[in-house]
């Protein structure tokens, strides 16, 4: 009686049939909801409570074992890729394959092994391979590619430490691709695997992504989160918010691949290539079953009959996507075409899409058997008529196959690449050449200018100061080396890409451009043979030096590129601008520990690089952690008072942190929020003031406080550290060492 009035008033109004049929459909679910839902609840978080504080802070591993890399030298991934495809066609009775081969299954792990990764911090994406550690493994999205890990995992034990699981899995697609008939873009090799899923913390759901970047909505979160659901890799299949309305996901289709980067010719493409293949699987409503983080012993069993085989559930869709699901071709794109669409509640209670006619074409049934299996699509799918440049897209790939193929092949790569940082990195030589997303830079100078001489010139400059020119060098050092992220080796000094847009507008970087003009001259006179980059990163050593540091290694070769791409998300994280409000200092302290982790350093190593901006930093129109605290003062900044120029590298940060009680000030006219001293005319910023507010940060400060020499090396090292920590040479190795 309740569906018969809903259908009543629903029929009235002034909706097309299809949104009356979708409205039906959605008051069906509210009135008999499916028992396990394809995403998780936002009133049932699905981390573990005990995740150790400091997984959210670990820095990233990079670097193998001797006995790794040398290993790594002997594996030839052409013949894993044979064994992988070996595999494929050897159904095994655990985890039965669909149509007899495992293609389908080992392209989805790799999708979802690399469509993590998201551009907002370059965290995600299969290197690290940490589909294999919570949270990652026991995402909605990841049901049942425990069996596709169990599948290759004699592939891993055969080659041993030389195959790391991260490059394992991108291979898997990559044969599964090849085997059945697609193309072949190639191949870059090193991936380095993790030891736990710490880097994967922030990705959720979690205590830390909820702090850090939380979603108040699934379905609605925000970058700097990758999906708008936690627990998908990018939207709800079904729709947004779980209602089959195609032109509302079309939206979210775009924004959410927008946030990996992947543009509408990129994003079509990949949908269509993945949809070539496979299908769906939702043979009851009953569910997967609990996931590993609920039960590791026996995950995702699967609650329809045997669970597996015909009655499988993993996403809770049931259908293949074209009637030849183990064969590359157009097929997927002519069905979005050349079929009109209704949407109906599968087998498994999720809504999905069937052609409409008597003569619907049909698949092989999964083994082989009949009645053969109806082709469907997702709401995500549909969507891609639902939007017009979508949908010109479509037809552009239906009628071209060339076209696809060579697109395909090419998002592919990026797809399973983004997050290996440069061409330089790839383990293999037959890797392909730099691409775009890849950012190249040109080669070093062929004659590379005689560094001392260059070092005198620099020396010549500070003597000459009035002791400006030291924080404007160390600043201009920091600023554009600072850029790195280790989450997926992007940015840092290399390039100096400081110079251009976006960079050099960053609100952080103003007045930077003082420092690069006081170099200009020294830069003309040496010519190509120096590069900005090399002159930056000389004039910061020298700098430091010259204000009592330790002596310096300075590494040349570095290149120059030509614009700013790449930039576009690498704003610095720490720039003394966490939030203000007491309440709201735990927050930022959560905050500080992950922007250091990104960066490469050791809470110990940042902790003195940012005493040495305290001490030496930039003087006047200066923001970020190398300004001297007192130039946020207007009238400093403005001269219209005396201000010190004294400019000598010391542990001064620490001694004064320690002596000093602290209270919230306001500048004048600015409005700048910092600390300052009861009773003295000193300022800290918010980041200077956690220091004493955490443990393990206030023992740090104690330490230099006590030990000037110790600090000062520190300094030394971590300065060189970041100086050269894009400095690649394969996976693991840099140039410099």
């Amino acid at each position: 009686m309740i569906v018969s009035m809903i259908s009543s008033a629903v029929m009235v109004t002034k909706f097309s049939s299809a949104m009356r049929t979708i409205l039906c459909l959605v008051f069906l679910r509210i009135l008999y909801p499916v028992s396990a839902l394809p995403y998780p609840s936002p009133q049932a978080p699905n981390y573990l409570p005990g995740y150790p504080d400091e997984w959210a802070y670990t820095t990233r591993q990079n670097a193998d074992t001797p006995q790794q890399a040398e290993a790594a030298t002997k594996v030839d991934y052409k013949e894993v890729m044979k064994d992988i495809v070996k595999v494929t066609t050897q159904s095994r009775d655990f985890w039965p394959a669909d149509n007899g081969n495992y293609g389908p299954l080992f392209i989805r792990l790799t999708w979802h092994n690399t469509g993590s990764y998201r551009t907002s911090d370059g965290r995600g994406g299969a290197d690290g391979a940490r589909q294999r550690f919570e949270p990652e493994r026991s995402w909605a999205d990841n049901t049942n590619l425990d069996k596709a890990r169990a599948l290759l995992w004699p592939i891993k034990q055969k080659y041993g430490q030389g195959l790391s699981w991260g490059d394992l899995f991108v291979l898997a697609g990559n044969a599964a691709f090849e085997s059945m008939g697609g193309p072949d873009f190639g191949f870059c090799g090193g991936r380095i695997d993790a030891d736990d899923g710490s880097e994967s913390v922030q990705l959720g759901p979690s205590p830390e992504q909820e702090l850090l970047m939380p979603c108040k909505v699934e379905g609605k979160c925000q970058e700097p989160l990758g999906a708008n659901v936690v627990g998908l890799i990018y939207v709800n299949p079904e729709g947004h918010m779980g209602i089959p309305d195609p032109v509302a996901t079309a939206r979210h289709v775009r924004e959410v691949f927008a946030r990996m980067d992947m543009n509408d010719s990129e994003t079509v493409a990949l949908m269509g290539g993945g949809h070539s293949f496979g299908g769906t699987h939702g043979a009851c409503p009953a569910g997967a079953g609990p996931s590993p983080r609920e039960d590791p012993v026996n995950p995702w069993p699967g609650l329809c009959g045997s669970g597996k085989g015909y009655d499988a559930f993993t996403s809770g869709f049931e259908f293949a996507f074209t009637t030849y699901p183990t064969t590359w071709d157009l097929e997927y794109f002519n069905n979005l075409i050349n079929f009109d669409w209704q949407v109906h509640l599968g087998p498994g209670g999720r809504f999905q899409w069937k052609p409409i006619g008597i003569h619907a074409p049909t698949a092989p049934a999964n083994d082989g058997s009949y009645p053969r299996r109806y082709i469907g699509a997702l709401t995500s799918d549909i969507a891609l008529t639902k939007d017009e440049a979508y949908m010109k897209l479509v037809k552009l790939y239906a009628s071209d196959q060339k076209l696809f193929n060579r697109t395909w092949s090419q998002v592919w790569y990026k797809l399973t690449t983004r997050d290996m940082g440069p061409r330089t990195r790839c383990s293999n030589d037959d890797a392909p050449p730099p691409q775009w997303f890849q950012y190249p830079l040109p080669d070093p100078p062929a004659q590379l200018a005689n560094f001392e001489e260059v070092k005198q010139k620099l020396e010549e400059v500070l003597d000459d100061d009035t002791g400006e020119a030291i924080g404007m060098f160390t600043r201009l050092a920091w600023q554009c080396s600072s850029t790195f992220r280790s989450t997926d080796y992007l940015g840092g000094c290399n390039g100096a890409r400081i110079r251009f847009s976006p960079q050099k507008d960053w609100a952080v970087n103003i007045n930077v451009v003082s420092a690069i003009d006081t170099l200009e001259p020294i830069k003309e006179e040496f010519g190509d043979n120096l590069s900005w980059a090399d002159l930056i990163i000389l004039a910061g050593n020298t700098a430091l030096e010259k204000a009592g540091g330790k002596s310096l290694k300075f590494c040349g070769g570095r290149t120059d590129a030509t614009d700013g791409k790449g930039s576009e998300h690498l704003h610095p994280k720490i720039t003394g601008k966490f939030s203000e409000p007491l309440v709201q200092l735990k927050d930022s302290m959560v905050q500080l520990k992950d922007s250091i982790a990104i960066l490469s350093l050791t809470q110990r190593e940042f902790a003195a690089l940012n005493g040495a901006g305290y001490a030496v930093g930039d003087l006047r129109d200066c923001d970020g952690l190398f300004c001297r605290r007192n130039s946020f003062q207007t009238a400093v900044a403005n001269y219209e008072r005396p201000y010190s120029t004294t400019s000598n590298l010391s542990n001064i940060f620490f001694t004064t942190l320690l002596s000093g009680r602290w209270d919230k000030y306001t500048i004048p006219d600015t409005g700048k929020q910092m600390y300052k001293a009861r009773g003295k005319d000193q300022l800290m910023l918010p980041t200077d003031f956690l220091f004493l507010l955490d443990p393990e940060l206030l023992a740090i400060v104690q330490d230099f406080a006590a030990d000037n020499d110790l600090f000062l090396s520190v300094v030394a090292s971590a300065w060189t550290k970041l100086s050269n920590v894009d400095r690649f040479k394969g996976p693991t190795g840099n140039v410099c060492d």
